[in-house]
């Protein structure tokens, strides 16, 4: 599997970021009877973190791109874990918290960018269960930030 997901990643013109350390008092992934719970990953593009509202200061496109650097980012927290992404199984949900203005209601067309990612990587295993929600401030003023559980297993031969 981990070469499919670099070879996708190539496809979309994309790669991992380094994980990010934890921010505050927390750890990026817990394990608990054979799923990964991973905390909160902000959109980082360039090295820079995407900030701003949705609705006000950032487009749906923007906030897609944010969504799915998240993404980029959970899936470096998961390699960083593992070690090896042939143990990941299923992406069973992601919950994805949208910095929104009062009348925005394009949540989960942000969301997308990071669905997206996960089918586009994972294919089968990639299709998750999802939460959109609008929230009106993010740590740090994010645009999008997204957390998600991961079914896991042992490595994959070959």
């Amino acid at each position: 599997m981990t070469e499919q997901i670099d070879r996708a990643l190539a496809d979309l013109g994309l790669s991992l970021p380094e994980a990010a350390a934890p921010v505050a008092a927390y750890v990026p992934v817990v394990e608990a009877g054979g799923l990964l719970h991973l905390s909160g990953q902000l959109p980082f593009r360039d090295g820079k973190l995407v900030t701003g509202r949705l609705g006000e200061d950032v487009s749906v496109e923007d906030g897609q791109a944010a969504a799915q650097a998240c993404g980029l980012m959970i899936v470096a927290q998961l390699k960083k874990y593992l070690g090896d992404l042939s143990r990941v199984r299923q992406i069973v949900k992601l919950g994805v918290f949208v910095n929104s203005a009062a009348d925005f209601t394009d949540q989960p067309k942000v969301a997308n960018g990071a669905s997206e990612l996960m089918v586009a990587l994972f294919g089968e295993a990639g299709k998750h269960a999802r939460s959109a929600v609008g929230v009106p401030v993010l740590p740090l003023g994010a645009a999008v930030e997204v957390d998600a559980v991961v079914a896991i297993g042992e490595p994959l031969a070959g």
